[in-house]
């Protein structure tokens, strides 16, 4: 044994300084231990971390579970490359069930930045479903407006999943007339705080309600497609992917012409997201300018480990796609890491023949986080520059 380890120190060593003589550098990966100390955990289940990696579900709440420890707490260990920014949460396996404050308060995203081994602790207070079934649960705002809900709506490749439609102020009063659309990303999150990741929503409906009220935006409808804990992948350059797409463009859109009173054609057809959602409204509209002329991207994860969706745009050399597309940014945590991509893309936009003020249009706002909260503070922007009158 002793030979076989000293082998491979020396292979490890040998490789190391191969790589530093080519100028490869060699990143340094670190052991985080999570512990959870966890109050209130029903008999027989189980508690999850949850977050931004892959290590950690890439944000799926109930696939990354800790193991119990002999002294009661839960534990896992994972390795991360050096200088990583974590964001995490803790859940019971579903964000119906994840740890909240000893008052009900959801708490926002944990935050560790990888510099050497080391051990979290963690205590959890309580569950959102445990502490009086989500009535103590602090949400901000209420729906203006009325909605439609349309349950688990299915597509071939994906999971079902529910879409909440916005009617404008006059679609009721006014039979005859029909109204452009907004597709928008993570629906959940758009209008209900009830529904919303941590209680907090876009404000769409208040914040289109308004400006169309104050003449300043044309009546939409606006459409908010909820996701699944597929989100990742979905939201991506990926098979599931394009399988979404497919589902927005050949399932959702003829459903939503067919049943409301909408402007089909592409002029009047528009896509927004956040995050990964601002990914694939990118995607949507790149890979189908037939269907939406126009795309709102806030926060997007334009590259991101393995994803590069500006070098889409460099290799193409194809005709004038005939779109629009808004892109913002803040510049606090993982706002701040995406940034490079934001600017790659705004590169290779241009070089491409977009021009600021006219087909394109970027917004950063220095002092955001990536959040619904600061979302919902700059949602106003996108709207106008798509549907602004």
């Amino acid at each position: 044994m002793r030979i076989v380890y000293r082998l491979t120190f020396f292979v490890g060593l040998v490789l190391a300084l191969w790589q530093t003589a080519r100028g490869d550098s060699v990143v340094q990966s670190y052991h985080i231990t999570f512990k959870v100390i966890a109050q209130n955990v029903p008999a027989g289940a189980k508690v999850f971390i949850v977050g931004n990696d892959e290590k950690l579900g890439e944000w799926d709440p109930g696939a990354v579970a800790l193991e119990k420890q002999e002294d009661g707490s839960w534990a896992g260990t994972y390795s991360f490359p050096s200088g990583s920014r974590l964001e995490y949460k803790i859940t019971r396996g579903s964000w119906e069930s994840e740890a909240v404050g000893a008052d009900g308060t959801v708490p926002g995203n944990f935050v560790l930045n990888i510099q050497s081994n080391e051990t979290v602790n963690i205590v959890v207070a309580n569950w959102r479903d445990v502490l009086h079934k989500d009535s103590v649960r602090k949400i901000e705002g209420q729906i203006t407006g009325e909605v439609k809900y349309h349950r688990q709506m299915q597509g071939e490749g994906i999971r079902p999943r529910d879409v909440i439609v916005w009617l404008p102020p006059s679609y009721e009063k006014n039979p005859e007339r029909r109204y452009p659309v907004l597709y928008v990303q993570d629906g959940q999150n758009a209008f209900d705080p009830a529904t919303s990741f941590a209680g907090v929503d876009w404000g769409i409906d208040e914040t289109a309600d308004r400006l169309i009220r104050e003449g300043k935006l044309q009546e939409i409808l606006v459409v908010g497609i909820y996701n699944t804990v597929d989100r990742g992948r979905e939201y991506s350059d990926t098979p599931q992917g394009h399988a979404y797409m497919q589902f927005m463009v050949e399932k959702l859109k003829p459903f939503i012409d067919k049943e409301y009173r909408t402007l089909p054609d592409r002029e009047n057809t528009a896509v927004m997201g956040s995050s990964a959602g601002g990914l694939i409204s990118f995607l949507l509209i790149w890979n189908y300018p037939q269907v939406f002329s126009q795309a709102a991207c806030l926060s997007p994860a334009f590259v991101y480990r393995d994803i590069n969706a500006p070098a889409l745009v460099e290799n193409y050399t194809g005709a004038n796609k005939g779109i629009r597309i808004y892109i913002d940014d803040g510049g606090v945590g993982l706002d701040a890491q995406l940034q490079p991509g934001c600017d790659a893309m705004l590169r290779a936009l241009q070089a491409n023949g977009f021009t600021m003020g006219k087909n394109l249009e970027w917004y950063r706002d220095p002092e955001a986080e990536h959040n619904e909260r600061a979302w919902s503070k700059r949602v106003w922007r996108p709207l106008l520059f798509m549907y602004g009158k």
